[in-house]
């Protein structure tokens, strides 16, 4: 089977106080063969870059509406007239708030969601060709 790998390298800013952020490289992954979830490595001064995963899902509606709770929580909001969208990620090593632009995030999902569209994610994991093989024995 064929996985199809959705990419965009876009700058984030970490906000460290209501007037003070710094830029953040992240890279945007979505892959058909873990069709449930998103990932976004930081890269930070390190050699091997922060990654965090969590549902697919949980990045879409949070370009509409805020969402989450937990580690992970997201929700648009506007910044000097530009829409973005925060992220709210904790960890036992401490806590972080990025904002993303809206267009860049947007572009990328839709181009995720063409990949895989919503409710099709079970199709990409092979489960109902391993349970058909499994029954016909």
């Amino acid at each position: 089977m064929q996985h199809t790998v959705v990419e965009r390298e876009l700058e984030l800013e970490l906000i460290l106080a209501p007037e003070r952020s710094v830029p953040v490289p992240a890279r945007l992954s979505y892959r058909s063969d873990d069709p449930y979830a998103v990932h976004i490595a930081f890269h930070i001064n390190s050699e091997q870059p922060v990654t965090w995963t969590f549902a697919r899902d949980l990045l879409v509606e949070g370009v509409f509406r805020p969402c989450g709770h937990g580690d992970v929580r997201v929700w648009p909001t506007k910044v000097n007239g530009h829409g973005v969208i925060l992220m709210a990620l904790s960890s036992p090593d401490g806590d972080a708030l990025l904002q993303a632009p809206v267009p860049q995030v947007s572009a990328w999902l839709e181009r995720a969601l063409r990949a895989v569209p919503p409710g099709a994610e079970g199709g990409q994991l092979g489960i109902d060709d391993a349970l058909d093989q499994l029954l016909a024995r």
